[in-house]
């Protein structure tokens, strides 16, 4: 639909609207409505000449629904909506007459689909989960006018260090305050979280690009991603656990490449076992996130996962960033976890329940629900030091720490019969 934008129609516009002419198709659309989480007070009683009438006066909602059966000319009424209704709405056609060439007339004048009644949930249900998906696709930028592209992949040490809590917080971060369009992918198939901290469902955009990755092109990612706000779309996804990851990993490296094409940036939330079974998927990531705790296994782990880097990803900057910490508490000191890792770390996150508590009520990212507090703080000092990699600064986290006398003395102490922490978790690895 083409009509001009209405002042402040971006931040008034609805998600949802119908206008249906009989209380039948409205007893089987309200119930839809509910489960997709919409407001059942927008379907409307009346036709598209009701509903060219409403928007006139106010703006239009992302995804209209508009009922035909009363129209004598559906095509000319379709054109008179057309100039109600502000660019990018999505516009559900319902009607009764069968007929081939009135639908083909409808989808060539804007219509994006169209329904024949007696309507049924699920015929209703799949109309509007294609029309959102249609709405949530990232925008297309011309290539030519693309500054640069920067990936960044995190990964944590260990379940629960918070990696994703991060990878949601940088891709808001890079979308809404540095207003560059951003693709998060959340590659925990079956239990990712990135969705989920966005308030949004994940959809199936994922698992239809790994069960078919010949499909993936510019005009899949339109229609798979799921937009959290005009410039970060997502793609995630809760596969069945009874559905087990079958993939050579083809389906992510495609991704990855149209990611390039149509945004700036790509934050990729990834499992470490990953990189065990596609180690390709950092051939063209520039920034990899180590996400650690101060813990035993956590050490260990950052010295494997580091290692591997060096091996298998030596393009990468690679930044070590401790989250969770608290001081006093931790198992292992910071100046032992840094001489274990042989490595600064870059960045401390504060442990934070309040905010993270506060986070997950809001249906927010972490940084974005929670930019006063030190945690916050720290994850925006994050996320400048990623763009600056893209403006070609190199991370300097890579040499050795300074260490004390009494460091030394702990050091030489690595052969005596109780060897520190930090050292049993270097001979672990």
């Amino acid at each position: 639909m083409n009509a001009p934008w209405k002042p402040g129609a971006p931040g008034g516009r609805d998600a949802f609207a119908a206008y249906i002419c009989d209380d039948a198709a409205l007893d089987v659309l309200r119930p839809v409505v509910i489960e997709m989480g919409w407001q059942p007070e927008k379907c409307n009683k009346g036709g598209l000449r009701n509903a060219v009438q409403s928007l006139s006066i106010s703006a239009s909602p992302n995804i209209l629904m508009v009922d035909l059966s009363e129209s004598g000319d559906p095509l000319s009424d379709i054109n008179a909506l057309a100039e109600v209704c502000e660019p990018g709405t999505v516009v559900i056609a319902v009607g009764q007459v069968n007929d081939v060439r009135l639908y083909r007339d409808l989808v060539a004048s804007g219509i994006h689909d169209y329904l024949l009644k007696p309507l049924s949930p699920a015929q209703v249900r799949d109309a509007l989960v294609n029309a959102q998906a249609v709405f949530a696709a990232p925008k297309q930028h011309d290539a030519n006018t693309a500054k640069r592209h920067i990936s960044t992949a995190v990964i944590g040490t260990r379940g629960g260090v918070g990696a994703s809590t991060i990878a949601t917080s940088l891709a808001w971060l890079f979308s809404a305050d540095e207003k560059m369009p951003t693709a998060l992918l959340d590659l925990d198939v079956h239990f990712g979280t990135g969705a989920l901290a966005l308030d949004l469902e994940p959809g199936r955009g994922l698992t239809d690009a790994i069960e078919n990755p010949g499909r993936i092109d510019g005009l899949f990612i339109e229609r798979a991603m799921i937009r959290a706000n005009d410039n970060l779309a997502i793609l995630s996804a809760e596969a069945p656990m009874n559905s087990p990851l079958m993939t050579d990993g083809a389906a992510f490296v495609q991704l990855e490449e149209e990611f390039r094409q149509a945004f700036e940036m790509t934050v990729i939330d990834l499992p470490r076992n990953m990189l065990i079974n596609f180690p390709h998927l950092l051939a063209d990531v520039n920034v990899v996130l180590v996400v650690a705790e101060m813990t035993l296994a956590s050490a260990r782990d950052t010295i494997r996962i580091l290692s591997w880097l060096k091996t298998n990803a030596a393009h990468t900057q690679a930044i070590v960033v401790a989250n969770k910490v608290q001081s006093g508490v931790a198992e292992i000191s910071k100046s032992d976890f840094e001489a274990s890792i042989e490595r600064k770390i870059a960045f401390t996150v504060p442990y934070d329940v309040k905010a993270a508590t506060n986070a997950a009520k809001l249906g927010q990212t972490f940084a974005d629900a929670n930019r006063t507090t030190k945690a916050g703080a720290a994850i925006r000092d994050v996320a400048k030091s990623i763009m600056g990699v893209g403006e070609g600064e190199t991370i300097d986290d890579k040499a050795k720490p300074k260490s004390s006398l009494l460091g030394k003395i702990d050091l030489k102490g690595m052969l005596s019969k109780k060897p520190k922490p930090a050292d049993k978790a270097r001979e672990t690895a």
